[in-house]
């Protein structure tokens, strides 16, 4: 049984209770509004009332602690809370700027519990079947994506409209699309309150084309949550205040005399099974602590939000001004904004992938490696910390790399021994190993399925039809041993069994083909 503690019991904080309540696991509640305790005191007798945060933490029967405070708040109650060694669930937004969020990310893993971040569209059960229908090609090819979120409901003094509501519709985005914005436009006015905008409109470009914005304000005559999402084929329209929710439109464009005409088509109600989505996002709380998975929005999807939040910010405060993103920062490693990452990628500290690079599913690489310009990794590769990788370099699945391999421009490693476009042998791959330190040179071709020894080198055109063994220099078509080479790059001269470097003074023995390190 998992025991939760909630902390704030205002505007949101009352539907939590309510809910972790009905789902039998709620232990306390805390709130700095007296009057609030009492009328809790009397409606949930069985469970604990506290006015302090440290009463909370120092429970020792409380597991995880639901944050439904204000944001300027989160960061450090969140941080708190992770230290005290509880799970924890904060509403939106995780912080108030990247560096909290970092923060937060290294506690998590730091303290090895569950951080989930309360986007609650992400659990609602027609965003839900919006991802499927997507997923599924029943829109076609994706174009276009806008939300409204408006309102004249409760005006806040601590953030703004931008960090109020459109961390909702930026979470879901992000979600159907399954990408990551290159850039945003922010564009907004404050008329109420000196420096709190009111409302603004927010323009993403993703790099495969797609547009989206976002358009928020709580100066609205009325109250407005709708998400369309344009395709090729049909557009669907997520509508959180009609009782159906999920409707297709399946118009179509045709071109008469050379000029667009619309083709409109009867509106399709889309079926839904439904839940409340408040419980469902509780409940995934709930699982992931109890069988110790990550949430579906963790801190990581949190940390995208909120970077995509700051961008927003850093537009708006230069009228508007476009901002590119590079989400590597977040796990503090450099992308560049024409780059793309795949889910279910693992990049190192202090990695730098450069231009037009994908990284695809499944794939890991360590720290402190450099990937150049037009480079593909994956899927499922492994390369080590160190690794330099030279433009125009495709790594495929088959082959793996060690720490500190280095691969000239454009050299090529191949997975299938025997190639025909039509016929599939994906199942027949064979593996090629690159072992500590080895270099291979430009355009070197290394054919799969031969292994290379650590600190082998690899000559420039060389084209690799055999193991090569440690410390082995090797060139030609085919390449054959031609030399020894030191850890540091320089030639070895073996006159008898030994050879010391002429310029790190390493000492090596050799005998026949095998060359040892000897100090």
């Amino acid at each position: 049984m998992v025991n939760v503690g909630i902390i704030g019991a205002g505007y949101w904080g009352k539907n939590l209770i309510r809910v972790f309540k009905e789902l039998g696991v709620l232990k306390a509640v805390c709130d700095e509004d007296e009057s609030k305790l009492r009328e809790y005191a009397q409606e949930y007798p069985d469970i604990e009332i506290v006015k302090t945060f440290r009463a909370v933490l120092n429970n020792k029967n409380i597991d995880a602690i639901v944050i439904a405070t204000p944001a300027v708040t989160h960061y450090e109650l969140v941080r708190q809370a992770l230290i005290a060694g509880k799970h924890v669930f904060v509403e939106k937004p995780l912080a108030m700027n990247i560096s909290e969020g970092e923060d937060l990310l290294q506690l998590t893993k730091e303290s090895k519990k569950i951080l989930m971040v309360g986007h609650i569209l992400c659990y609602h059960p027609a965003i839900i079947k919006l991802k499927e229908l997507i997923d599924n090609g029943e829109l076609g090819r994706i174009e276009y994506i806008y939300s409204n979120r408006l309102n004249i409901g409760k005006l806040r003094k601590e953030e703004n409209i931008l960090w109020s509501f459109a961390p909702h519709d930026i979470s879901v985005i992000l979600m159907l699309l399954n990408e990551l914005p290159r850039q945003l436009n922010c564009f907004g006015g404050f008329y109420l309150q000196s420096g709190i905008y009111d409302t603004t409109l927010t323009i993403l470009d993703f790099l495969s084309g797609v547009k989206a914005h976002i358009f928020v304000s709580w100066l609205h005559p009325f109250k407005e949550q709708k998400l369309v999402v344009v395709g090729n084929k049909k557009m669907a329209v997520f509508d959180d205040l009609s009782e159906e929710k999920l409707f297709l439109y399946p118009h179509k464009i045709e071109w008469q005399k050379r000029l667009p005409v619309a083709q409109k088509a009867e509106r399709e109600t889309v079926k839904i099974e439904w839940i409340e989505p408040l419980k469902a996002e509780c409940q995934h709380f709930i699982d992931c602590i109890s069988a110790n998975i990550t949430p579906k929005t963790d801190v990581n999807e949190g940390l995208k939000v909120l970077k995509v939040l700051q961008s927003c910010q850093e537009s708006l405060e230069n009228k508007g001004k476009g901002v590119p993103i590079s989400f590597g920062t977040i796990n503090r490693y450099f992308l560049h904004p024409t780059s793309f990452i795949d889910e279910d990628v693992r990049i190192g500290e202090g990695t730098q992938i450069w231009h037009f690079s994908h990284i695809l599913k499944g794939s890991s690489i360590g720290k402190n490696c450099k990937i150049g310009q037009n480079v593909m990794i994956g899927p499922n590769v492994s390369v080590g910390d160190g690794c330099k990788i030279q433009n125009n370099v495709s790594i495929y699945e088959g082959v793996t790399l060690e720490d500190n391999v280095f691969c000239g421009p454009s050299c090529v490693f191949t997975n299938v021994f025997n190639p025909r476009s039509e016929i599939p042998r994906m199942s027949q791959l064979r593996t090629t190993l690159v072992k500590k330190g080895a270099t291979i040179g430009a355009n070197a071709t290394i054919i799969c399925g031969n292994n290379l020894g650590k600190y082998c080198f690899v000559g420039a055109g060389a084209v690799v039809t055999k193991e090569v063994p440690d410390y082995a220099l090797v060139y030609g078509n085919p390449a054959r041993i031609q030399g020894w080479m030191c850890e540091c790059g320089v030639n070895l001269e073996f006159k008898t069994s030994k050879a010391i470097c002429k310029a790190c003074k390493k000492e090596y023995r050799k005998k026949k083909d095998i060359v040892e390190k000897i100090k």
